[in-house]
């Protein structure tokens, strides 16, 4: 592989950081375990096995392969955070989170640059606007809503 791909990979895995980083952030703010780097590292690591995909593609190699392996790999963590309490159930909007960081970290791998930004944009609205809605518009309290 050339100095060039291997600067373009490593560009495209700085991004998933950050912006993986972003919404992790978010979740620490809010008291979430994983938070700021347990997200930067599901980002990296997703946008990273999308590039190995991409770079052993050969005529019997499907990089797509890889990427649906990720989707079951990060299935499997985020259903470790999903725990009952009573009959409550928390952990699905983290588990969601870190769902929606690994479809992140492979889009930057991707270098779809600009729908991994956009993305970043949405969860981030998801998770801080719609928040204050459901709480001061629709007045649901924290355990009424599907927040964890």
């Amino acid at each position: 592989m050339s100095l060039e791909s291997q600067a373009q990979f490593l560009l495209r895995l700085v991004v998933a950081l950050v912006f993986g980083a972003m919404i992790g952030l978010e979740r620490r703010r809010r008291g979430h375990p994983a938070g700021f780097r347990t997200m930067a590292m599901v980002c990296v690591g997703s946008c990273l096995f999308t590039l190995l995909g991409e770079a052993v593609t050969s005529s019997n190699i499907d990089p797509t392969r890889i990427a649906a392996q990720v989707v079951t790999g990060i299935g499997f963590l985020g259903a470790g955070l999903i725990i009952r309490q009573g009959r409550a159930v928390i952990g699905v909007t983290t588990a969601a989170s870190i769902w929606v960081v690994a479809a992140i970290g492979m889009a930057a791998g991707f270098g779809a640059y600009l729908l991994a930004a956009g993305c970043t944009f949405l969860v981030l609205i998801t998770l801080v606007v719609l928040r204050i809605v459901e709480v001061r518009v629709l007045s649901l309290k924290a355990e009424d809503s599907d927040e964890d």
